[in-house]
């Protein structure tokens, strides 16, 4: 098959799973085309099969910003027609699957929109009354929605009355190969235990609930918190742990792309989000044999298990959560009872082939079913 695959290309979840599935498509044999503003963090190295699209808008003097969405989807439509594209891809409704249904217009219906949905497309921009007509028409006119947790789906509903069309295929994660980095000797001196935080750093991550958590835990075990990412609410954090007089235990990274030694040189990962989709950054420290410490909100429950592969509370609670994280560094064996567990879990549940199995299925579903309508409909079906 030849697959066009649209995405944003930042550091977070929705950009990291479609660049590796592209990846994964491309190594199964497919030609894959992904399109974005600009090359995704995950998309390092030459491989075969796979092929990389710039998406600029143009400045127009008639325009206070330029039109990212018209420029999208003209770029869809020529890769589309140039290299015979036969599904579009579109990871969030908005841009991407408007786009793509625009970029099928252009093609008199000879392209096929596949969606997925990650999370803000649907509870924030989606549930903005702004917004919420055009998410609405990218579920109804795409020829096939998926999300990436039975929760996202369930909310979809919930807020559109609509999406029980909808088929969940969770994110994945390749099972690491790097157990003993070198970096753990100067992250941790002296024997200290390695906590670690990944996000975007965003009032959602609740970020300075990690730093507290932290500030916790090295009173009673000796510890040393990485904090992986940037954003808005990095300059806080950093102030607290200047103002509390332990700068020197937390290290923060900015973004980086080897999320791979941060996480095998980890002890427990803390992730403390007011809501998450799914909580791929989590399930990727699970495939290293790392115990999560979570909050017990959206898709997360579908990823980790309470007492199993790791502890989930209330958020905000972050006295349970310091609990928990003193719990685990102080028993060994019970930290690697759960590490354990969790790689299990990722190498099995969240296993790379056969999630791409369901989309490679799904692909060819929609290329089975009639051509597409040129014209969007008007009323829902």
């Amino acid at each position: 098959m030849r697959i066009g695959i649209s995405c944003y290309s930042t550091f977070g979840g929705s950009g990291v799973v479609a660049t590796e599935v592209g990846k994964a498509l491309a190594a199964r044999g497919h030609e894959v085309h992904i399109l974005s503003p600009s090359m995704p963090p995950r998309l390092t190295g030459f491989e075969n099969r796979i092929y990389f699209h710039e998406v600029t808008a143009s400045s127009y003097p008639l325009f206070e910003a330029a039109p990212f969405s018209i420029a999208l989807a003209s770029k869809m439509a020529d890769v589309a027609s140039h290299h015979g594209l036969e599904v579009m891809h579109a990871h969030y409704a908005i841009p991407h699957a408007m786009a793509a249904l625009l970029a099928r217009m252009a093609l008199d219906g000879k392209l096929k929109v596949v969606t997925t949905l990650h999370g803000t497309d649907i509870t924030v921009v989606g549930a903005d009354p702004s917004y919420l007509p055009m998410v609405k028409l990218a579920l109804r006119e795409s020829d096939a929605v998926t999300s990436v947790s039975q929760y996202l789906k369930d909310e979809t509903i919930r807020t559109f009355g609509m999406g029980e069309h909808i088929e969940v295929i969770p994110n994945f994660v390749e099972p690491p190969t790097l157990d003993h980095p070198e970096c753990r000797a100067w992250l941790a001196p002296d024997q200290a235990f390695v906590l670690t935080h990944i996000s975007n750093f965003r009032p959602v991550k609740r970020v300075m609930d990690v730093v507290k958590i932290f500030e916790r835990v090295r009173k009673e075990v000796p510890t040393r918190l990485v904090m992986v990412g940037d954003g808005p609410d990095r300059a806080e954090a950093e102030n607290y742990c200047r103002e509390r007089g332990f700068e020197d235990e937390v290290r923060f990274t900015g973004k980086q792309l080897d999320i791979g030694t941060v996480l095998a040189c980890s002890d427990l990962f803390i992730l403390p989000s007011a809501t998450e989709s799914f909580g791929l950054a989590a399930l990727e420290a699970m495939a290293h044999r790392v115990p999560v410490i979570a909050s017990c909100v959206g898709g997360i429950p579908e990823v980790i298990r309470h007492g199993v592969d790791g502890f989930l509370e209330p958020v905000g609670d972050v006295d349970a959560m310091a609990l928990d994280a003193i719990r685990l560094l102080k028993d060994k064996d019970l930290r690697r009872k759960f590490g354990e567990s969790a790689r299990k879990r990722a190498e099995t549940t969240f296993a790379e082939d056969p999630i791409i199995d369901l989309y490679e299925a799904l692909y060819e579903r929609v290329l089975s079913t009639p051509k597409s309508s040129v014209e969007i409909s008007a009323n829902p079906r």
